[in-house]
């Protein structure tokens, strides 16, 4: 089954008025949402293909039952527990800023908007730790840190647009993970709402060792597993010194080179970006420097005096070595100050049909997988944007993120051209031993393949699934999982 035109949801549309009198005793009848637009504007998250097929005015998926907004983590227990009761599959909503139709509903699920639980519940400097609720908003997390003299270390692009809750939902990464870690290396403890309404509590320790690890479980199950309520999290101090520096660098191998050699003398720069030939001359056009060596990167080092200049200096060291030059800095200021904005969304509204795929491998690997995945784009479509950098790196490799552009054309076109994009990257990633998601988790959009990136693992979570929901009642269809009966299919409608 497909997803339908949006005026023929409309005109189909009925309201379970019984069902909203129910949820309205837990949550309160301003807090239950049943008016048609008011849940169309929760039928998709930005997942790029369901933009494409909103301008066409059709929906990826289906419009929710209803909508409801509980206050408390109480009232999220009780909100599971009536839906366990009568049957009703449930979907958690934070703001809506994932890309791969995590919280699309499928089958005229019960949204659970999580926004409400926005507050942070304490701050503990002597354990360095914060406790907060899961639907605060990203940005104000940090702000209302970065006043008390913290950070997380968790700063994804769409910081402004997401809630905590939601980035430990996906598994998410921030731009300073080279240094502070993912957000599944963030998390010490959580409490979450399992189906059957059961709280769990992972208390916030400094390690353990009894047995296989629960936060992790619930850390990027994308609410299949249970609701996120509340995190806490690990706290640094906020840098005394901050430094921005530009490499002009001769090649890509010379540029993944210093990365790795930079990464494996256990220095760890804050941020550090490589762009590819295309994304450079993007941002470099009137430098001299990257006439002559045409691969920008870019690295962050920050914290406090003498750590950081000693990094610094030997970090560039390292770069030297490989060819790199020191240039101009207005990359690195036209990025610090644009650091949080999406442009996908001002392509899409162009009518392009812009999509991101980011991807993971192993240093070894990269240079093969980048020139078979850039070569494969242009083959589906010549004139393609594609356009690659590594903004996550690591020790044993690094995130390739990959912008995928095709101009304006008639979806009858376009759909089956993206399609192909996602099946030969997705594809080719795993030929080269990579791993097919590094943080914007899997949604839907990459149910294809989570049978060959997991193998038997995936028939272990679906065993999980069954035993703790067994009525498939928590975003059901999600994460490789098996679907609801009714379910639509996002990538064929």
């Amino acid at each position: 089954m497909t997803g339908l035109a949006i005026a023929a949801a409309r005109d189909a549309d009925t309201i379970d008025t019984a069902l909203a009198a129910d949820f309205a005793a837990i949550v309160g009848a301003d807090n239950t949402l049943s008016e048609f637009e008011a849940r169309r504007a929760y039928s998709h998250d930005r997942l790029p293909f369901a933009n494409f097929r909103e301008r066409h005015g059709k929906l990826a998926g289906v419009v929710p039952r209803l909508v409801v907004r509980p206050g408390t983590a109480d009232e999220v227990e009780s909100v599971v527990r009536l839906a366990r009761a009568k049957g009703i599959q449930l979907i958690p909503f934070g703001n809506g800023s994932g890309v791969l139709g995590g919280a699309i509903p499928l089958d005229h699920e019960v949204m659970v908007d999580l926004r409400r639980l926005d507050q942070i519940l304490s701050i503990n400097p002597q354990d360095a730790m914060v406790t907060v609720q899961a639907g605060m908003n990203g940005a104000e997390f940090e702000k209302a840190l970065n006043a008390e003299g913290f950070t997380t270390g968790h700063l994804p692009q769409s910081i402004e647009i997401s809630t905590v809750g939601g980035w430990a939902a996906c598994r998410g990464g921030g731009q300073a993970s080279s240094r502070y870690g993912k957000i599944e290396d963030i998390v010490v403890g959580l409490k979450a709402v399992l189906p059957d309404g059961t709280p769990i509590e992972v208390r916030p320790v400094a390690r353990r060792a009894v047995g296989p690890s629960i936060r992790d479980l619930i850390v990027g199950s994308e609410g299949a597993y249970g609701i996120i309520t509340e995190l806490t999290l690990r706290l640094w101090k906020l840098p005394e010194v901050e430094r921005g520096v530009v490499l002009a660098f001769p090649s890509l191998d010379a540029a993944w080179e210093a990365a790795r050699r930079i990464m494996q003398a256990e220095l760890r720069p804050t941020v550090a970006r490589i762009y590819d030939a295309a994304e450079s001359a993007e941002r470099t056009a009137d430098i001299e420097a990257f006439k002559r060596k045409p691969i920008l990167a870019m690295m962050v080092f920050s914290g406090s005096e003498p750590m950081v200049t000693a990094e610094q200096e030997m970090a560039l060291a390292l770069a030297a070595e490989l060819g790199a030059e020191i240039t101009s800095d207005g990359p690195y200021r036209h990025w610090k100050e644009n650091r949080y904005v999406a442009y996908s969304q001002k392509w899409q509204a162009a009518g392009y049909y812009n999509d991101t795929i980011e991807v993971t491998g192993n240093w070894s690997a990269i240079p093969g997988m980048y020139a078979a995945m850039a070569a494969a784009a242009r083959d589906i479509f010549p004139d393609i944007h594609f356009g690659a950098h590594w903004s996550h790196i690591y020790p044993e490799g690094a995130c390739q993120y990959m912008t995928i552009r095709l101009p304006p054309m008639e979806e009858q076109q376009a759909l089956p051209l993206h399609a192909r994009l996602w099946e030969t990257i997705q594809t080719l990633t795993l030929d080269h031993g990579g791993s097919i998601a590094h943080h914007h988790g899997v949604g839907v959009f990459r149910n294809p393949w989570l049978a060959r990136e997991l193998g038997a693992g995936l028939g272990l979570l679906q065993t999980i699934k069954d035993a703790i929901d067994p009525g498939n009642l928590m975003n059901p269809g999600k994460l490789g999982l098996r679907p609801a009966a009714g379910a639509v299919d996002v990538r064929n409608g």
